[in-house]
């Protein structure tokens, strides 16, 4: 019997498991021990394969695959600490709902524990982070493909969010020419390798529970708030609003247009605040909010109802309202609670959110990441998407801008880390193929310096904007004791990025005004090549701009 062989039909039959479930996307890292997966990857024309070096990087990557396309995808990783890098991944896709299928290659039990190289205890590594795992004994005859396949089957059709861990010791040798062995074992599944359906179908359905008392609750005052939703999500919640009269309160990832821009700033303002506490009801769409006055909104409301509506199950609610959580399709759930078209009862908070906008444009005249936040949209590309960075760039986008309704708007705001941000934006093209413009900070650029090299492969047009203002700036706005603020905290490294977009052969721009910033991304969206554009900022003057705004609006 040749252990090699076997080992390649083994790993067949895993990957041919998952393509029933949806999976087309592979993310591969380079590695001995997972040579079985790469090869059997490579014979399958199902999968559309992506390649890093980086197991961080490509753990993203496969994040941002997996936001944009809906669909589960697969990441296959060699054994050892190469593992261990996807914990970020794993952790964001828990709390953010994208279905990633780690694959983990691993040394076979008997050299665990005992000083062989590469070898680590990978069973439970990512501990409660996945939503499920599945450990394989080491591939063997003697175990039917069948059961190999159903249970795969029954993991991929439970799996309704988050990552799914298969982690798979292969036993030596791992190289050789294939032969006759295991091709009796491959074959008995007979008619399954030429149909496209799953060994075994799992069935879940997750039907709207219509809310019996809504035709009341409907009738009264209520406030709209919507957190990270799909695009035609968001455009169904503004409308849904809209017709029932109700004030929307959007993030910066909701893609429902805003129609109450800079909420993070108006909602600092006494008379809105005021206004909200009539409130009878409010309902939350979606989770992962942004701004800080937004939060501090959210814990501190006291409505009779507290209703959250989004397909991830959890509570969504760290203020832990009294009230009813709904897991439900968004839109679905919408369809079936429709609104009775009503007169607003909060207008006043219209002319407030437009006297803010109007106080935003005035003020923030000059050069820096304030005005480059508030005057983001008009740098978005046609038919394209935005992909925002953490730390101090999404608060001001979302504090400053007003972004269009329905236009694709993503992030990492599951855990809100620096880590992969560059990575997770690369997949997000990879997936649809749309112009896009990503926004991130220096550090968060330095700490995925490696993605650079996925943009070498865009297949569209891809702006990454670095706001380069000398280290993590968001913490000058933090009570942090000044004499060891710079050291502990901003960390400013002094860097210029233009040595790393010539070593991974990418464009380069330093603008240094706003219409110098124009003119630098048209030429990009031209451009088939991906353009670095980075923005030497002053250092405080974001945060400092964001704190005066909010002191002048509440004035």
């Amino acid at each position: 019997m040749s252990t090699s062989t076997f080992n390649r039909r083994w790993a067949a039959v895993i990957l041919e498991a998952l393509s029933r479930h949806g999976v087309r996307h592979l993310c591969i890292a380079p590695g001995s021990r997972s040579t079985p997966l790469t090869l059997a990857a490579a014979q399958n024309p199902t999968f559309t394969p992506h390649t890093h070096f980086d197991e961080r990087g490509l753990g993203h990557l496969a994040l941002g695959l997996a936001k944009a396309s809906g669909e589960p995808v697969a990441v296959i990783v060699t054994s050892g600490t190469a593992v261990a890098n996807l914990y970020p991944a794993v952790i964001e896709a828990g709390l953010t709902g994208e279905k990633l299928v780690v694959i983990t290659a691993d040394r076979p039990p008997e050299l665990i524990d005992c000083g062989a190289n590469q070898a680590i205890r990978q069973q439970a590594i990512f501990a409660t982070h996945p939503a499920a795992t599945l450990d394989l004994p080491r591939p063997t005859p003697s175990v039917p493909a069948a059961w190999l396949i159903s249970a795969i089957d029954e993991k991929m059709g439970g799996l309704t969010a988050g990552a799914l861990h298969i982690n798979c010791p292969f036993a030596e040798p791992l190289y050789g020419e294939l032969d006759d062995t295991g091709l009796a074992w491959q074959q008995a599944p007979g008619e399954w390798w030429q149909s496209a359906k799953p060994w075994l179908r799992f069935e879940q359905t997750r039907a709207v529970s219509v809310q019996p008392d809504w035709a009341f609750w409907r009738e009264q005052r209520g406030v709209v708030l919507a957190g990270r939703l799909e695009a035609q999500d968001g455009i169904a919640v503004a409308q849904w609003a809209q017709r029932i009269g109700w004030p929307l309160i959007g993030d910066v990832l909701s893609q429902t247009g805003q129609p109450l821009p800079c909420a993070d700033l108006w909602l600092s303002h006494p008379q809105a605040v005021h206004m909200l506490t009539q409130a009878q009801i409010v309902v939350q769409f979606g989770g992962s909010l942004t701004g800080k006055r937004v939060l501090q909104w959210q814990s501190e409301c006291q409505p009779q109802e507290y209703w959250i509506v989004d397909s991830l199950p959890g509570r969504l609610d760290p203020a832990h309202h009294a009230g009813r959580r709904l897991v439900a399709d968004i839109t679905d759930w919408l369809a079936h609670h429709p609104a009775q078209a009503t007169m607003p009862w909060a207008e006043a908070l219209q002319g407030l959110a437009a006297q803010t906008q109007r106080v935003v444009a005035r003020e923030l005249t000059g050069w820096g990441e304030a005005q480059v936040a508030h005057r983001l949209p008009e740098l978005l590309a046609p038919q394209g998407q935005l992909f925002l960075g953490n730390s101090l760039t999404v608060r001001l986008v979302d504090a400053l801008a007003q972004l269009p309704a329905g236009y694709p708007v993503y992030g990492n705001r599951g855990a809100s880390g620096i880590d992969g941000l560059i990575s997770t934006a690369a997949g997000v093209q990879r997936a649809n193929g749309r112009p896009t413009l990503a926004v991130v900070g220096d550090l968060s650029a330095l700490y995925d310096i490696n993605a650079l090299s996925l943009l070498r492969e865009a297949p569209a047009p891809f702006v990454l904007i670095v706001v380069n203002n000398n280290g993590g700036q968001i913490f000058s706005m933090l009570p942090t004791p000044a004499s060891e603020r710079e050291k502990f905290y901003c960390m400013p490294q002094n860097v210029s990025f233009a040595p790393a977009a010539a070593m991974f052969s990418l464009h380069y721009e330093t603008p240094d005004s706003m219409a110098a910033l124009q003119e630098a991304v048209t030429r990009a969206w031209r451009s088939p090549v991906a353009t670095l554009i980075e923005l030497r900022v002053p250092e405080t003057a974001g945060a400092q701009a964001l704190t005066q705004l909010i002191k002048t609006v509440c004035a």
